[in-house]
């Protein structure tokens, strides 16, 4: 099988772009990654045939160098569009998948609903500054909300919710470059994410 040098988005992680290449068949690769750990499934933005894959991979992560999360890492903070600018003059056939890489709905529906959402809020959820939250992989830790949008206090520091589960996980040893604060955080016992769907499908 012809390299694939793929550009792959996750909702879970916005702003975020996946840059890798591979030589199996491209939906087993997504599912692969979706085993990893990553809160939700990868989606494929664009990917191609190319005559060296590695070679096309390499001078995509130097060229975007200065936009890397972290050495030795395949995320970028860049626009989607603009990898796939750069790919496509290495293009032989561009390779598109079906819709049914992943066939479980709740699956779908939840990188549906995630795309969808304005940017939360605890006000959304009625949780107010003072509030006590959890981390849904390990309650034993904690954050405290001060503020009716998405700052908490998190070891003593005033962060986002994003940022300070970012923080809680990579101590856990998931080696992440981004999580969804909403996703990560919990109040007692079901996820703010959770939370905020319920009140949005009562609202529809």
């Amino acid at each position: 099988m012809a390299d694939i040098v793929y550009i792959l988005t996750n909702e879970a992680m916005p702003g975020l772009i996946k840059i890798g290449c591979t030589n199996i068949d491209l939906a087993t690769r997504i599912k692969q990654l979706y085993s990893t750990g990553v809160p939700l499934p990868f989606e494929l933005f664009y990917a191609c045939e190319v005559s060296n894959g590695l070679t096309v991979e390499g001078k995509l992560h130097d060229a975007f160098g200065d936009h890397r999360m972290s050495k030795g890492r395949e995320f970028f903070r860049l626009a989607p569009e603009r990898a796939k600018a750069a790919l496509s003059l290495a293009q032989i056939r561009e390779v598109k998948l079906g819709d049914e890489i992943f066939e479980t709905n709740e699956i779908k529906a939840e990188v549906e609903a995630a795309k969808r959402r304005s940017k939360f809020r605890l006000s959304m959820i009625g949780i107010l500054p003072g509030t006590e939250l959890q981390l849904a992989k390990d309650p034993k830790i904690i954050c405290t909300t001060v503020d009716d949008g998405n700052k908490v206090d998190y070891l003593g520091d005033t962060t986002s919710l994003s940022d300070a589960a970012l923080q809680a996980h990579n101590a856990l040893g998931d080696d992440w470059p981004s999580v969804s604060g909403p996703w990560a955080w919990s109040y007692k016992g079901q996820r703010l994410d959770d939370l905020r769907r319920q009140i949005e499908d009562k609202a529809d």
